[in-house]
């Protein structure tokens, strides 16, 4: 494997170069599923053929329609079957959180499970939020599972500078980005970007990458999701760094548009709940 970064011999240690071509490509059928966007019974069969060519994505699918997260009445034996039971929009969610999972698998450390937990979370919460204010829920989904990517790299790649990062802590997450620009180089924040362009993912979530923990100044639209919903997952307890100043469950459900707002769970116990059983049926996929 080409290494993703390089530490210059004259400067001091924690001085590292960031090369997102470096990086390992995402997983080819995530990238395809990523990339049809179009929902046609054209894009299903031609990510239902995609699918069946990857023995390992194949499994995964059938364990996700076999499993109570979907739940339907009857066992499902093939991928043309649970493609179409699916439907393009669920097949594609599933394959993307799949493609996430499998990009982790080689290195699934404490940190990176903390990493994915956190991405499934935030994507849960964007998804409901997405649902209730009648915005696209889809990609509200796949915009909270990809969110963090840049975060994944660095954990994976500069391991041990963010190891540094881990121990070093912040107040508040955009004091998390400045430790990081100090110990590895770049924040996750700018590396997410970064792969964005490197992998050729569609430019919609160029924005989201960067700019998920800016309260100020936000995308229009269903990407508006994705801040309070990464605010609210590390709340809940799926953070990979703990702040020393967190806010709370109600201050932050504010940020939310009103129709989503009123619909979260009183108690945040119960949403944790939720999202802790949604993880663990993904997790044994």
């Amino acid at each position: 494997m080409t290494p993703a970064l390089s530490t210059a011999k004259a400067n001091p240690p924690f001085e590292l170069h960031w090369d997102p071509e470096a990086i390992p490509p995402f997983p080819a059928v995530a990238l395809k599923a990523l990339n049809l966007m179009s929902g046609t019974d054209t894009s299903l069969l031609e990510l239902c053929n995609l699918i069946r060519s990857d023995p390992a994505f194949s499994i995964a699918i059938l364990k996700v329609a076999n499993s109570p997260l979907v739940a339907f009445s009857k066992n499902v034996t093939s991928v043309l079957q649970a493609s179409m039971l699916l439907g393009f929009l669920q097949l594609r969610r599933v394959v993307i959180t799949v493609g996430l999972k499998a990009y982790f698998e080689n290195s699934f450390s404490l940190l990176i499970r903390s990493c994915w937990r956190h991405s499934v979370a935030c994507a849960i919460i964007a998804e409901h939020s997405a649902k209730w204010s009648s915005l696209d829920s889809e990609f509200a989904y796949t915009a909270g599972i990809l969110h963090d990517i840049g975060r994944v790299a660095l954990a994976t790649f500069m391991a041990d500078a963010y190891a540094r990062v881990l121990k070093r802590g912040a107040d508040q997450p955009e004091d998390l980005l400045l430790v990081e620009r100090e110990l590895c180089g770049i924040d996750h924040c700018e590396a997410g970007r970064s792969l964005v362009g490197a992998w050729n993912l569609p430019g919609g979530f160029l924005e989201i990458t960067a700019c998920h923990h800016e309260r100020e100044v936000r995308p229009p639209g269903t990407a508006s999701l994705i801040p309070p919903s990464c605010e609210l997952a590390d709340a809940l307890g799926f953070s990979v760094i703990h702040c020393r100043s967190p806010r709370s469950y109600a201050d932050i459900l504010a940020d939310f548009p009103e129709r989503a707002r009123n619909r979260f769970p009183a108690e945040a116990e119960e949403l944790v709940l939720e999202i802790t059983n949604e993880i663990k049926v993904i997790e044994l996929v």
